[in-house]
């Protein structure tokens, strides 16, 4: 009984020949040419009209109040300490609201609070404001202008010694996101990737018996000889 479950088990495993399917790939390069330059052609007309480049601006706020000594070991650690305070203050809603009055902005807090992202490098008091928008001119304005209104707002609401603002924001005219080639090179690899896969997989669960090798490999039986099959003759 044993023996019968094993030559049963073993009927039911797919093998897998490499060799094989690399011969099925390449023997579907067409189609998988073809799909790969249909996918990179949808990518590409999807990243040139649907989505919009964006760039990216910042601002650079110091962190040092005006009775603090170099010397003081104990004056440094609280501008670390005060730092890490300012950046919740910065991105926070009071700071944002003002800025969308003061700029008319069609954007909402929690639309704006997407586009802005603020850091603390290590090991420093630094504050960098990073502003995102599709047009680089609007960025720098925002940016600008969210570094100035935190600046005042942390002097009259928090009864400090307002940043020092080291870097106003600038704009270079260079997109932060993914440019055309990008999304067409993403495009065309998953073209290639999705019909490669549908040619190995169609290739695996075909059951049809078309060659010897087919006959032994998929039945397990030998094949001892082949018998030509002639067409009947019209009458």
């Amino acid at each position: 009984m044993n023996e019968e479950n094993k030559k049963i088990d073993n009927t039911d495993e797919i093998e897998i020949d490499l060799k094989d399917l690399a011969l099925q790939l390449l023997s579907h390069w067409k189609v998988l040419l073809l799909s790969a330059i249909l996918a990179g052609l949808i990518a590409f007309g999807y990243r040139f009209f649907f989505v919009k480049p964006v760039y990216e601006s910042n601002a650079l706020l110091y962190v040092l109040t005006k009775s603090t000594s170099i010397t003081s070991l104990a004056d440094l650690q609280t501008g670390a300490n005060l730092t890490q305070d300012y950046l919740i203050v910065t991105k926070g809603r009071p700071v944002l609201d003002k800025v969308i009055d003061y700029l008319s902005l069609p954007e909402d807090y929690e639309e704006l609070e997407k586009k802005v992202e603020v850091n603390n490098p290590s090991n420093t008091r630094f504050i960098e404001i990073i502003v995102k928008d599709e047009d680089p001119e609007r960025a720098k304005v925002i940016c600008d202008r969210i570094a100035e209104v935190a600046a005042d707002f942390i002097a009259e609401k928090m009864d400090q010694d307002p940043p020092n603002l080291v870097q106003g924001a600038y704009a270079d005219g260079k997109p932060v996101s993914h440019g055309i080639i990008f999304y067409s090179a993403v495009g065309f690899a998953a073209g290639l990737f999705i019909a490669a896969l549908l040619i190995i997989l169609i290739h695996l669960f075909n059951d049809d018996l078309e060659t010897p090798e087919d006959i032994e490999n998929k039945v397990g039986l030998k094949v001892l000889a082949i018998l030509p099959v002639e067409e009947a003759e019209d009458f």
